[in-house]
């Protein structure tokens, strides 16, 4: 026997329709590039998103033709999300921050037809524009009086298109297994690979991570208001131009400046209760915030991925500013796989207790399947103790990547080594390519880079291996001295002495002005390996004083 509950699609375009009908007057503040405000409401918000879908199809975009989107975080980038996938075309987020050529890859890769973009990557744009193959225009997020002179062929202005269509549009009904957003990894090992979200997972995922338990603290008849730090080219700014206006939440987007006076500026001003951002911009506000005698009331939740935030961080946030730290792991191929939640029985543990577990990686959310494999493929034990190569598969999960076939076994590999806890907890121990093998014993990276970021001159640090004649690897530690600490090697060593095995300890010590960055605002270890990978003497020559 079969139910007989109604047959319909979940579509992405219900989100932004439910938005208005529900909650209509709630806003969407967002810096433009320019840095003034503007706001608007979602009532608003669909009106512009249909005229938007009606554009596309009166350049001549059809379901399944892909659409680039080469911007930052402003209120024409939200609308993209809902008037490009509700169309039945496919939204694809550039990152501005990769390399050009790979840019210019991805772009052809995904064989975008039409590229938005705005005052602040039309450099890029006209850079990457003669590499292009398949883009027969651009959109300019924007009015036709406010573009820049540029040398790109056939641009359009964003507010021109909108003003040549009425909001009468009913949004397509279709398969919801079709495909709405596509997000390239950062191509830190290879060539960026092409993950494609379709309405139904978009759908589930933003539902999932709407539950109390994922994030928690979603007050009944309160005002949320939510700011995606993390741009909204990083997993659709952690899938919250979703969430948001799916649950009533104010949302507030901070353009393209993230400056942290600039960030600070706006989430007091905005009242922002919830922010997402890696750690390195949590460390960067906070210390913004604490050489000026700041606070933030309103913020009552600090939403932390990407990589594990330092103890001493999230202490700061939780003790000293009483900002609640939501922290779990998560991927471009599987957002909201794993929720921040501590787990039941944990609320009243003491504080140094439930720290503990917060700077785990998260708990297993309903849906996903994790596990961890030895390297000849084994399934090891869930027992907080074994780690190996951390897989999963699930609704959420990618099964592939863009012309690429999907993995044999049906399981993600997700290049992540971790340990498994009986209770659902998840302790992400590596990156596969990260961790370091020392007299054939693995040494974390991750947990040397922890242990050193809690001394209170440390801004931030970064661990990899060098060859060793005896030991295979061993680890060596690059770190950034704060502003005015004046720590020393040996005083880092004694520091990192109290907190682990001695065989642990790095073999030494560099400080460094800077650390490189990846356009996912993570350490590139590749380029650290590059300038450092030699030992003793290489070292010393390109660094200089230690």
């Amino acid at each position: 026997m079969r139910g007989l509950m109604m047959d319909a699609p979940l579509m992405i375009s219900g989100i932004i329709e439910h938005a208005a009908t529900s909650h209509g007057a709630t806003e969407v503040v967002a810096r433009t590039i320019e840095g003034e405000l503007h706001r608007y409401t979602y009532g608003e918000a669909v009106l512009r998103a249909k005229q938007l879908a009606k554009a596309l199809g009166a350049l001549g975009v059809r379901s399944g033709d892909r659409v680039g989107s080469l911007a930052w975080n402003t209120h024409p980038h939200f609308e993209l999300f809902y008037g490009v996938s509700g169309s039945g075309a496919v939204l694809h987020t550039v990152n501005p921050r990769l390399f050009e050529a790979q840019i210019a890859y991805i772009i052809n890769h995904a064989e975008d037809r039409w590229v938005c973009f705005d005052a602040a990557t039309l450099p890029i744009a006209e850079r990457v524009a003669p590499q292009l193959k398949t883009v027969e225009g651009w959109i300019f997020l924007g009015s036709d009086a406010d573009l820049p002179k540029n040398g790109l062929s056939r641009v359009v202005g964003y507010e021109t298109l909108l003003a040549g269509q009425d909001a009468d549009y009913a949004w397509p009904q279709f398969d919801e297994c079709q495909a709405s957003t596509i997000c390239y990894t950062s191509g830190t090992t290879g060539a960026p690979k092409g993950v494609i979200n379709s309405h139904r997972s978009t759908i589930l995922s933003a539902l999932l991570m709407s539950t109390a338990d994922m994030i928690g603290g979603y007050r009944s008849g309160g005002r949320e208001v939510v700011m995606p730090i993390a741009p909204l080219f990083h997993g659709n700014g952690w899938q919250m131009v979703y969430t948001a206006p799916l649950n009533g939440h104010k949302l507030v987007l901070p353009g393209r400046n993230f400056e942290p006076e600039k960030l600070y500026e706006i989430m007091a001003g905005e009242g922002v209760t919830l922010a997402a951002a890696v750690p390195t911009v949590w460390l960067t506000l906070l210390d913004f915030m604490d050489g000026k005698g700041l606070r933030l009331p309103s913020l009552r939740a600090a939403l932390i991925a990407g990589t594990k935030p330092p103890r001493a961080l999230v202490e700061a946030l939780e003790n000293r500013h009483g900002i609640d730290v939501a922290q779990c792991w998560g991927m471009t191929e599987a957002l909201g796989v794993a929720k921040t939640t501590l787990a039941p029985g944990m609320a009243d543990a003491p504080s140094a207790t439930r720290i503990d577990h917060k700077l785990r990686s998260g708990r297993i959310a309903f849906g996903t399947q994790l596990r961890i494999v030895d390297d000849s493929g084994a399934v090891l034990p869930r027992d907080g103790q074994a780690f190996g190569h951390l897989q999963a598969r699930g609704p959420l999960v990618a099964a592939g990547y863009l012309k690429q076939p999907p993995a044999a076994d049906g399981w993600l590999q997700t290049g992540d080594m971790a340990r498994i806890f009986p209770d659902g907890y998840i302790d992400i121990v590596d990156r596969s390519k990260d961790v370091i093998k020392s007299g054939g014993e693995w040494i974390s990276s991750v947990a040397i880079e922890s242990a050193a970021l809690d001394h209170p001159g440390i801004a931030l640090a970064a661990v990899i291996g060098v060859p060793h004649p005896r030991w295979q690897e061993r680890p060596l530690l690059v770190a950034v001295r704060k502003a005015g600490a004046d720590v020393g090697r040996e005083a880092l060593l004694d520091h990192l002495r109290q907190r682990m095995a001695s065989w642990w300890l790095p073999d030494d010590v560099i400080f460094v002005d800077a650390l490189p960055m990846t356009a996912t605002g993570k350490v590139n270890k590749v380029s650290l390996r590059e300038q450092f990978g030699d030992a003793g003497s290489t070292q010393e020559a390109a660094v200089g004083a230690r």
